[in-house]
């Protein structure tokens, strides 16, 4: 699936490298979900010995699939969005392809926007009502004359 490489401390430390901890914390995710993205394929760590290191390009892929994901992007086409980057310039067919994919991803998001903004609307509208009868109750308490 995925290959881990196995490189001599010189060249692994000659770039900037990142621990699994280190993205971790960075990113607010576990070190499971790191490894679950490499077995996944999408990120390739370098090793030295038993330890993973990630360089700057998965560090970067690491970002472009949490926000994928909150995109409501899966990881199928995370992948395929990474392949279409991997190769020098992609074939027409799956440029057209992704396009299509991206237009639909665009599109459903557009529409949760307006369903977020219609929801938004209505809940003000109950907040102001709510708001405006707790005044009303409250002057009127304020205002009903005391028993003596």
């Amino acid at each position: 699936m995925n290959e881990v490489r196995e490189v001599s401390a010189d060249s692994a430390l000659s770039g900037t490298t990142y621990g699994i901890g280190e993205l971790a914390r960075e990113f607010g995710i576990t070190t499971r979900a790191i490894r679950f993205y490499e077995d996944e394929g999408l990120l390739s760590p370098i090793r030295q010995g038993a330890k993973r290191l990630y360089r700057r390009r998965d560090r970067a892929r690491l970002k472009l699939i949490l926000r994928g994901k909150r995109l409501g992007f899966t990881l199928s086409e995370i992948r395929e969005t990474f392949d279409l980057y991997d190769q020098a310039h992609g074939e027409s067919k799956q440029l057209r392809y992704y396009l299509g994919v991206l237009e639909e991803k665009r599109q459903q998001l557009i529409r949760q926007r307006h369903d977020l903004e219609e929801t938004l609307r209505e809940l003000t509208q109950s907040y102001e009502h709510c708001k405006q009868l707790l005044e009303n109750q409250e002057r009127e308490k304020r205002d009903a004359p005391t028993a003596s």
